[in-house]
């Protein structure tokens, strides 16, 4: 169940914010950037989170349903799960935002990936380190008391 709420905490907000830069980087807004222009970001995204929470919470808990169900493969280990729920988020971030728009081509292909990829892949990294239990390791065993008398 902790595994569900990092991802519904961190996925929409860091998703969120990727997806915000990266429109305006494919809309041609960074091309004459000051410190001005970098407040109007945030202050847009502050304006817009409740809805990448609203429309970005069932994918992200669809996400952190299959990085549960790869952590539930014991063959595969953390860093290769992270790099599966991202490859699948990359994909998944790609065909819902990336053909939108006039514009095509590598850098919308990666940039809009990336929103997929970035808070999946952290968030099961997150995920890792405050839910997976580490493998036990085999006991030491005592070295023999040996009496001599």
């Amino acid at each position: 169940m902790k595994r569900y709420l990092i991802f519904a905490i961190l996925g929409p907000f860091i998703g969120g914010f990727l997806l915000l830069f990266a429109t305006t980087y494919m809309s041609g807004y960074w091309t004459h950037t000051d410190l001005s222009e970098v407040a109007k970001l945030f202050v847009v995204f502050a304006k817009t989170l409740q809805y990448s929470y609203l429309f970005g919470i069932l994918p992200t808990l669809m996400i952190a349903a299959v990085d549960d169900i790869i952590f539930h493969i014991k063959s595969i280990r953390p860093a290769f799960r992270m790099l599966i729920v991202g490859a699948i988020a990359f994909v998944a971030a790609e065909l819902l935002y990336g053909s939108r728009g006039p514009d095509s081509g590598a850098v919308q292909f990666i940039l809009y990936g990336l929103v997929g990829f970035v808070p999946s892949a952290l968030n099961s990294w997150l995920a890792h380190e405050a839910i997976d239990v580490p493998e036990p390791e085999a006991a030491p065993q005592p070295d023999p008391i040996v009496r001599t008398e």
